[in-house]
C-alpha cells in the first residue's frame, strides 16, 4: 500500500497480541451508554441526510438512538422489524434517516440492501478483535459496486490500553479487506489527547482509508 503509515515508522506493533483475547460485552456497552461515557459522541449527526442522503446506523442501545433523536430535534417514529427478532427501527418522520436497534451483525443485506457509501468512524476499533473478520465480511456483503467506504482505524501503544478502542495495524487492514478492495491511505492524524493521556497514551493516532471493491 503505497504511503500507508507503515512507511512512515509509526507503526511499530504489527501485531497487537495483548489485545486478542479481549472481550467486550454487550451489557459493557450499554453501561456506557447509562454513564455517559461515551467519548465517542459528537453534536451534529446528520451532515449527510442534511445533503438529501439517506442514512441507516445500527446501534444496540435504545436510549441512545431515541436521545440521537431528541438531542437533533428531529420527530421519528418506531416499528419492529420483521427480519430480526426483537429489532426495532427508529426512523425520522422525513424517511432519511434510518437507525435500527439491534446487534450489527443482524444487519445484512437483505435488511438494508446494497449501500453507495459506509462511514466507518469507530466501528472497526470498537468491535472484537476476535469479530473482525466477521465484521469485515458484514461490510464487504453491504458494499455495492460502486461503494466508496470511509475506514478510521487508531494506531498506539497497545501494551498500555487494553481497548476499546482497539489497536488496528495497517497490516490488519489489508488482512481484512484487502483480497475484495482496493485500499488507499489517505491520511494519518495525531489526535492525542486528555482523555488518551488519562489512559496511559503518550500517542494516539487516527488513520483513514478509502476502500472499493476490486
Amino acid at each position: 500500500m503505497k504511503n500507508s503509515p507503515d512507511a512512515s515508522g509509526s507503526e511499530k506493533h504489527s501485531e497487537a497480541k495483548v489485545q486478542e483475547s479481549r472481550v467486550v460485552t454487550e451489557e459493557e456497552w450499554l453501561e456506557k451508554w447509562r454513564t455517559k461515557n461515551i467519548g465517542f459522541h459528537v453534536e451534529e449527526g446528520h451532515p449527510l441526510a442534511d445533503l438529501g442522503h439517506h442514512v441507516i446506523g445500527v446501534e444496540i442501545s435504545e436510549s441512545a438512538l431515541k436521545e440521537f433523536f431528541t438531542e437533533q430535534n428531529l420527530p421519528f417514529s418506531e416499528e419492529a422489524v420483521s427480519q430480526i427478532p426483537g429489532a426495532k427501527l427508529f426512523k425520522s418522520t422525513s424517511g432519511n434517516i434510518s437507525l435500527y436497534c439491534c446487534s450489527i451483525y443482524d444487519l445484512t443485506s437483505t435488511v438494508t440492501g446494497k449501500v453507495d457509501g459506509i462511514w466507518d468512524r469507530g466501528a472497526l476499533v470498537a468491535v472484537n478483535p476476535s469479530e473482525r473478520e466477521r465484521y469485515a465480511q458484514l461490510i464487504l456483503s453491504l458494499m455495492n459496486q460502486k461503494c466508496h467506504c470511509l475506514l478510521v482505524t487508531c494506531l498506539y501503544d497497545p501494551n498500555k490500553h487494553k481497548g476499546p478502542p482497539f489497536y488496528v495495524s495497517d497490516s490488519e487492514v489489508k488482512s481484512l479487506f484487502g483480497k475484495h478492495c482496493d485500499i488507499k491511505y489517505l491520511e494519518k492524524r495525531d489526535t492525542l489527547s486528555e482523555r488518551h493521556k488519562k489512559w496511559g497514551l503518550d500517542s494516539f493516532w487516527e488513520v483513514i482509508y478509502l476502500l472499493m471493491l476490486k
